[in-house]
């Protein structure tokens, strides 16, 4: 009897042993994976940016005109430094004029503008803001004076106020009265007062609950209400139908107002009014 039950047992714990190791090996690949994504995960967190967006440091002035000047810029992309995005680009904005960029897909014109915010160094030339070099300045400062407005705005899973309220420069207070008046300049107030629960109601998951002229509005509401001294625009209509194009473009004319405004856009009715057109084109290195 004995020997039976030895018998038994070690034959359970051979099954057991067996379905275990078994087991292993179907988890083993994600184990695998695993690791290598916390190694990708500590890779960014211990990554020293060269822009960082956090630093004290940089130089700091009033009475900001808005005046941008690009001289001979050149820039490649660090992970493609043998392709030149931008070769020799000069121009100049003046204070409280509109400059359209237009070009073939990939000549540039978002990069020049990712560039303006510094997200990216250009690899030669200065970029001014009112004789400034924005390497010199302050980068919370720089962003503090810019407005932006993309293609496909942003908006968090919050209510319409919160995500308005998300462009305020930090330290700065603004008043209930002062979103509705940014509002009324970015032809949203009528339909945000008409919602359900106005200004308190839920935009959805990267604004599922909006259309695209709504959800473009809230954008321009948000970039407005830092009062930036420049504004950046790309290709803001171009996803929209003809009939909120329509009614965003006014809010656009609106908001660029009395503000140094770049605009990138492929259709005439964006541009038509601007004060200079600028072609950007490709040439090869």
């Amino acid at each position: 009897m004995d020997y039976f039950s030895t018998m038994q047992k070690s034959n359970m714990c051979v099954i057991i042993a067996c379905a275990s190791i078994a087991n292993l090996g179907t988890i083993l690949p994600d184990v695998g994976k695993s690791l290598e994504s916390a190694k990708n995960i500590y890779d960014v967190l211990d990554r020293k940016p060269q822009i960082d967006v956090y630093s004290k440091a940089g130089d700091k002035f009033d009475d900001v005109q808005g005046e941008i000047e690009f001289k001979d810029i050149c820039f490649r992309y660090p992970t493609r430094p043998e392709n030149a995005v931008l070769r020799g680009i000069d121009f100049k904005v003046e204070k409280g004029k509109t400059v359209a960029l237009v070009g073939a897909s990939g000549c540039g014109k978002s990069t020049s503008v990712q560039l303006i915010e510094r997200f990216y160094d250009p690899t030669s030339g200065q970029i001014l803001l009112d004789g400034h070099d924005l390497r010199d300045l302050n980068i919370q400062f720089l962003r503090n004076q810019i407005g932006m407005v993309g293609q496909e705005p942003v908006l968090f899973a919050e209510t319409v106020m919160e995500n308005i309220k998300r462009g305020i420069p930090e330290g700065i207070n603004v008043t209930n009265e002062q979103i509705y008046e940014i509002c009324k300049m970015a032809n949203a107030h009528d339909f945000i007062s008409a919602l359900p629960e106005g200004y308190n109601t839920p935009v959805g998951d990267r604004g599922s609950q909006m259309s695209g002229g709504q959800k473009q509005r809230i954008a321009i509401a948000r970039a407005l209400i830092r009062n930036p001294k420049v504004l950046l625009l790309d290709e803001a209509t171009s996803a929209l139908d003809s009939e909120s194009e329509k009614i965003v473009q006014d809010a656009l004319d609106k908001a660029s107002h009395g503000r140094t405004t770049i605009v990138i856009a492929h259709r005439l009715s964006t541009i038509q009014d601007a004060s200079q057109i600028c072609v950007i084109m490709r040439k090869s290195c």
